[in-house]
């Protein structure tokens, strides 16, 4: 992905508010290999929600510049995903953002939490075993609060 033209606020570095459009469109990719991507609400009337995120802006992207998106499993339930996604200068290589969820599965046809069909299930469970294997990210459990006063 390319940082875009019009995303370039009055500051002229990237608008905070599309770090998340970066990341949103990374987690459709990724949703998709699991089979919950964008036609898992059209074939099965079933799509996940967000609850929770917390961004970390690091360092500025600017018009032009190449980006692109991990997304990191950390924790799963029946009806919930938590997962990490580090938004990178694609030829750098340097983090500019994190982006920590929480989703919800959700029964679009009640538009309620519900459990995952057991065959997504199993699929989130094998990517949860694959990424365990990988690195705990730096951040993941944040919490905003000020510095501790001496």
């Amino acid at each position: 992905m390319r940082v875009e033209p019009a995303w370039i606020d009055y500051n002229g570095h990237l608008n905070m508010a599309y770090y998340n459009v970066l990341f949103d469109r990374a987690v459709d990719e990724a949703f998709e290999l699991v089979g919950i991507g964008p036609t898992y609400v059209q074939r099965r009337r079933k799509s996940y929600f967000t609850a929770e995120l917390h961004v970390r802006y690091l360092r500025e992207l600017n018009r032009d510049d190449p980006v692109r998106v991990t997304v990191q499993l950390i924790d799963y339930d029946s009806k919930r995903l938590h997962f990490f996604e580090q938004l990178f200068h694609a030829t750098e290589g340097w983090v500019s953002a994190t982006s920590e969820n929480m989703t919800l599965h959700i029964d679009m046809n009640v538009r309620r939490v519900a459990p995952f069909p057991p065959d997504v299930l199993a699929r989130v469970k094998a990517v949860a075993e694959a990424h365990a294997k990988a690195p705990r990210p730096e951040g993941v459990g944040r919490r905003i609060a000020m510095p501790e006063r001496k």
